[in-house]
């Protein structure tokens, strides 16, 4: 049943970090549904949305329209949260902003995530997760030395800044209305969130130990024992050896010996160190690194494609990621010893109809 159950969730449809947002508590047992146009509705119906926005049901609804407006309302009165993704001042201008939902339900959580927030010079502006990460140093800290900076999809803003910083809030407020009685506004901005994923590399940087030219870090692939290299085959493997024990694994499985080499953090080396490993690493294909290396503490291992990751034996015992013919998905995350969550993407998983939420909320659709 997941330890949501009993939770239970408006979601109004969103792209990005909303519907993962959405996804990640049906998982954990919330009963969610997803408010959509009409004609969209019908489209999920048929199994042509994507996958994040699978597992729940999604009710049809012209928001523009008395009745539509209304069955909102209802589902608002009823929920414990609700979740929306849209640019500042849209959901005032339908009539359900914050003031009127928590006027209708005073314990209702109410969710915002946006890319720069609720308030300030851009809340209003137009973005994507790419513009999110680049005001606060994420973007500038990704890429090698002398290159541009590498965007790393959207994973960084959209999800990690937003959706999983959304989630946070949500369950947070859950928490703290347990005592107070009252719900509130989470005003989740993926500007904010993804600095504050940054939280290490500040404090390194208030300390000396990192610099804004990157590459040249320890975590950025400016040290020789944490970067990715390119093997036999032209696959590549992932080598993060930082501590010395681990280190000196890692030169005994490849061969190498340390008193030959430049001291492990002589910086002023790191290049002649770096040839000497990508010379090494040259001479096995991927495959035999990660059989040769796999096994011991040199904290090495084989970069697989998303096709290739199901296959992968821990990956495959954890569910992590789950073959279905052709396709797959990630598993649930994180893990409960006593309230196990469910996968949602999974075909076989039957979410129930949105008539059946609405009966079970108490709600009766109008129109």
């Amino acid at each position: 049943m997941g330890p949501l159950n009993g939770i239970r969730v408006v979601e109004f449809t969103g792209i990005g970090p909303t519907p993962m947002a959405g996804m990640l508590l049906a998982d954990l047992g919330a009963s969610v549904i997803r408010l959509d146009r009409p004609q969209a509705a019908e489209s999920a119906r048929t199994g042509d949305g994507p996958h994040m926005s699978a597992g729940r049901p999604v009710l049809g609804v012209d928001l523009k329209s008395v009745e539509g407006l209304r069955t909102a309302r209802d589902l608002v009165s009823a929920a414990d949260v609700l979740l929306e993704g849209f640019r500042p001042g849209v959901m005032e201008r339908l009539g359900l902003g914050p003031q009127e939902c928590l006027e209708l339900n005073p314990r209702l959580v109410f969710a915002r995530v946006t890319g720069w927030g609720q308030e300030g010079p851009l809340s209003h502006r137009a973005g994507h997760d790419m513009n999110y990460i680049s005001l606060n140093g994420a973007l500038h800290s990704f890429g090698r030395e002398g290159e541009a900076p590498v965007p790393p999809v959207n994973v960084v803003g959209d999800f990690a800044g937003g959706t999983m910083f959304t989630v946070t809030g949500i369950l947070s407020a859950l928490v703290e209305r347990q005592g107070s009685g009252r719900g509130q506004v989470v005003d989740a901005a993926m500007v904010d969130g993804s600095a504050l994923l940054l939280s290490m590399m500040y404090e390194d940087r208030a300390r000396g130990a990192w610099n804004d030219e990157r590459g040249t870090n320890y975590l950025d692939t400016g040290a020789p024992w944490y970067d990715v290299y390119e093997c036999a085959d032209g696959r590549h493997v992932s080598v993060a050896c930082i501590e010395p024990q681990f280190y000196a694994a890692f030169l005994e499985g490849i061969g190498l010996d340390d008193a030959e080499l430049p001291d492990q953090w002589d910086r002023a080396r790191w290049p002649e160190l770096r040839e000497r490993i990508a010379s090494v690493m040259r001479a096995r294909t991927r495959d035999e690194w990660a059989s040769l290396l796999g096994d011991t503490e040199a904290c090495v291992q084989p970069v697989l494609s998303m096709a290739e990751a199901a296959d992968h034996p821990h990956v495959r015992a954890r569910g992590s990621v789950v073959r279905d013919g052709d396709h797959s998905y990630p598993g649930p995350a994180p893990r409960f010893g006593r309230t196990p969550g469910q996968n949602t993407r999974d075909p076989e998983h039957a979410a129930p109809s949105a008539e059946d939420v609405l009966a079970e909320w108490g709600v009766r659709r109008r129109g």
